[in-house]
């Protein structure tokens, strides 16, 4: 699909500023719009992802970072399939306030764009689902999810097709397993959005 058409599906797709970004997530979490559109649209990247994970991450008390968590979909799989220590971050709290109770260890709000107050190495596995897409987190995060990665953890993140090439993730992913930062494991195309007709990359990384 052509990136002009993609852009048109999700009106957030347009927006381009933080402070754009923040308004709509207010808008679109009032009375749970947000959930219910993800239900309606058969949002397939938090299980697409927690698929890939399982894996390669077998066991269930590891250390996760959730992210861009948003309303904690990807959590909630997380939790249904067995793993237990989660941390969240996210942009927009209206988002995080979404979140059932009892899903994540710790939340906080956090601009992916910019330096995460982390310890190095200090997760086992690093999951961004959904957040590498129009208008939001750039390229550049990636070297902040693997610094605070521990060596031989895990990185699992999926990038809206659209914004594949466009932003420069395809050259970013080549640079990272040509510097030997990561080996790349899985890296594939799949659903994303599905009954807008969007799909995503995935890939999954073990750190060096």
């Amino acid at each position: 699909m052509d990136k002009k058409d993609i852009i048109t599906k999700i009106p957030i797709y347009q927006l381009n500023t933080v402070s754009e970004v923040l308004k709509y997530y207010k808008d679109w979490t009032r009375k749970k719009k947000f959930n219910k559109d993800m239900i309606n649209w058969n949002y397939t990247a938090p299980r697409n992802a927690v698929s890939l994970i399982k894996k390669y991450a077998v066991k269930k008390n590891i250390k996760i970072l959730d992210a861009g968590c948003g309303s904690g979909l990807v959590g909630i799989e997380m939790q249904k399939n067995g793993y237990t220590n989660i941390d969240g971050v996210d942009l927009s709290q209206d988002m995080i306030n979404l979140i059932p109770k009892g899903i994540y260890k710790k939340l906080e709000v956090a601009n992916l764009n910019k330096p995460l107050k982390f310890e190095s190495h200090e997760y086992d596995v690093v999951m961004c689902v959904g957040t590498f897409t129009y208008g939001h987190v750039k390229p550049h995060a990636l070297d902040e999810m693997i610094r605070i990665t521990k060596n031989k953890g895990l990185i699992c993140f999926s990038v809206n097709e659209g914004i594949h090439e466009q932003y420069g993730f395809d050259k970013k992913i080549k640079k990272l397993s040509k510097n030997t930062t990561w080996n790349v494991k899985e890296y594939f195309k799949s659903t994303y959005i599905t009954t807008k007709h969007v799909n995503a990359w995935y890939c999954l990384a073990k750190i060096y």
